[in-house]
């Protein structure tokens, strides 16, 4: 399959683009180049995060903020944050600060308490999201602005969110909600419509769908392109990023690498040729700083010279994962969790933990958190002893709704059922909702293994940090005590008997430092990890492709700064040369080891 290059050009690029896609397939730094190549060729373009896990900083090493920052060495770019936690306070300031000194000191701090949840976190970075679409004179000064947003599942619900919104306020007739007074929301009326019309307008807005030559990535944008057009976004692109092809036609490890991108484009050929699609080739080195950008899309292979004697690097102590899990294993019981930058293999890691635990005898549940899972595709079959579920949002949503209106709905007349119904329609409580099944998933560790894939790094912190919020809003909403496993959720995370946390990254920098970021996160809330996992790693993959062996060398400093600086103990799995999907598949994966005998 011949495809082009993506080459953004300043005459056919409309002025709004929002890269997607499933978790680390290269969102950031495809929108990071696309924005500098628009910029060097003479364009004003706003760079813009709605990744509650941003890595915009570490990718144009610059530090940003809420408002437009230019990026040094490129004139014409500025870049930004949507900072969810600041544009929570900005927002209950907005609210609350008009009434200071009309109202009570009680009653201005029973607004604050309402407005402390996550459902105010959302909506407040969707109003900033959507003033920057919808309200043409935040962005008058910019030619393009460009969108690195978060993965998939959340870039849905972000969108969703315009018509949620919009149509709450066409049917709320209380002047209330899970946010307050809907005064503030009313005032961006307009403003939410503005954005509906313009995402839906394909002469102004582009959305780049970004995969890897995988099909699990490139199944998953295809779903994103259905949902997305079903929401009006209609103007669309796919960029498979990664393409591999080897200069050793004799290396086992090369081969393999650039079969997988051949058949997975294979499989996806119906899709891909549905809409104008593009490639990016697989680069040697790690993409940071405005150089490495310029390479991504450059137009040669951008060599990164000769690498060493790989033989000569003694790697750090690094152990099987199935070592790890036999530590777990003693415990008898208790909740396991991945978690870590998208795209690292969080799902992989979480199917090969549940497998082998169930193949031992042992009662699993494996379940995700992932709006975009992919646990039972990566199980790809039956294990004796193992379930497995996924936390629906919609089905959540509304058995939490018909519980609520049958402990509260009998009590009340017809007027105070139609308010509470009316308060119910409200999108946080959907948040709500997904909240209690977390805690209600969790809770089952005390008589089996649970095993956890959770959601990408930001969204998993948003919900660990909610239970003393939503703990709150739930009693405003039920009045009513709360379930045990919600009562007790941070209790559980934080019992280090009862709770084991794996970080899996990548060797390579952004999954590193943002593994980091959030250990500080979780040690901040008094969650300790057990250990972090370093997944796909080239380490002695004996590959003889010139471009394989520069990234099995950059690999080297990040290898030791996990194992040396970061972690308490570190589990290593190798790049796989067929997928790891399937029983038999993840349990080799779960045992592999660093081979002694490469060692010098």
């Amino acid at each position: 399959m011949n495809l082009p290059l993506y080459r953004p050009a300043p005459a056919s690029t409309t002025r709004y683009l929002f890269f997607t896609g499933k978790g680390g397939v290269g969102k950031t730094s495809l929108s990071c180049a696309t924005a500098l190549k628009l910029a060097e060729s003479g364009k004003r373009v706003l760079l813009v995060s709605t990744d509650p896990a941003s890595n915009l900083d570490e990718v144009l090493e610059v530090s940003l903020s809420n408002q437009p920052t230019a990026v040094p060495g490129a004139p014409g770019l500025h870049a930004l944050n949507i900072n969810p936690v600041a544009a929570a306070e900005a927002y209950r300031e907005r609210v609350i600060g008009p009434m200071r000194g009309l109202l009570p000191e009680a009653a201005l701090r029973s607004m604050a308490e309402q407005l402390s949840g996550s459902c105010t976190v959302e909506i407040a970075a969707f109003d900033e999201f959507s003033g920057l679409i919808g309200n043409p004179e935040t962005t008058k000064d910019y030619d393009h602005v460009i969108f690195d947003t978060a993965p998939t599942g959340h870039t849905l619900r972000l969108m969703s969110l315009a018509k949620a919104w919009d149509q709450f306020l066409d049917h709320n007739t209380s002047g209330t909600s899970c946010l307050g007074p809907l005064a503030g929301l009313e005032k961006q009326r307009a403003v939410y419509e503005a954005t509906v019309k313009t995402l839906a307008d394909a002469t102004a807005t582009t959305l780049v769908l970004v995969s890897r030559p995988q099909l699990a990535a490139l199944n998953e944008a295809e779903r994103t392109s259905a949902e997305l057009r079903a929401l009006g976004v209609g103007n669309q692109q796919l960029v498979i990023n990664g393409m591999f092809a080897t200069k050793c036609p004799e290396d086992v490890t090369s081969q393999a690498m650039q079969r997988r991108g051949l058949a997975a484009l294979a499989a996806a050929k119906r899709f891909i040729g549905s809409l104008p699609s593009f490639i990016v080739p697989l680069k040697p080195i790690n993409i940071l700083g405005l150089g490495g950008l310029r390479v991504l899309l450059g137009n040669d292979a951008a060599a990164a010279g000769t690498p060493k004697h790989l033989s000569d690097w003694t790697p750090p102590a690094m152990e099987s994962l199935e070592a790890l899990v036999a530590d777990i294993e003693r415990q008898g019981s208790g909740v396991i969790m991945t978690m870590g930058k998208g795209g690292v293999g969080k799902t992989t890691v979480a199917a090969a933990i549940a497998a082998m635990l169930a193949r031992r005898g042992h009662a699993v549940h494996l379940s995700t958190t992932d709006p975009a899972a992919h646990v039972a595709q990566t199980l790809a079959g039956q294990v004796q002893g193992l379930t497995l579920s996924r936390i629906d949002p919609a089905a959540e949503t509304k058995a939490y709704t018909a519980e609520v209106i049958q402990a509260q709905g009998a009590k009340m007349d017809t007027a105070g059922r139609a308010l509470l119904e009316e308060d119910l329609r409200s999108p946080c409580t959907e948040e709500i909702a997904v909240f209690r099944a977390f805690a209600r998933e969790v809770s089952q560790g005390q008589d089996r293994f649970v095993v956890l894939d959770t959601a990408p790094t930001g969204h998993t912190l948003l919900l660990l940090d909610a239970s003393e919020a939503y703990n709150r809003e739930l009693q405003r909403q039920t009045r009513s005590t709360q379930p045990e496993s919600v009562m007790r959720l941070l209790e559980r995370l934080r019992d280090p008997a009862f709770t084991r946390i794996l970080l899996v990254t990548l060797p390579e920098a952004t999954p590193v430092h943002e593994a980091a970021a959030l250990q500080e996160d979780l040690r901040r809330a008094h969650i300790e990890p057990f250990a972090w996992i370093i997944n796909q790693s080239l380490l002695h993959s004996g590959s003889c492709d010139p471009l394989l062996q520069c990234r099995e060398e950059s690999e080297h400093r990040y290898l030791r700064e996990v194992v040396e600086k970061l972690s308490p103990r570190t589990g290593w799995l190798p790049w796989q040369p067929e997928e790891p999907i399937g029983p038999e598949a993840l349990a080799r994966l779960a045992g592999s080891r660093i081979s002694i005998a490469s060692l010098p």
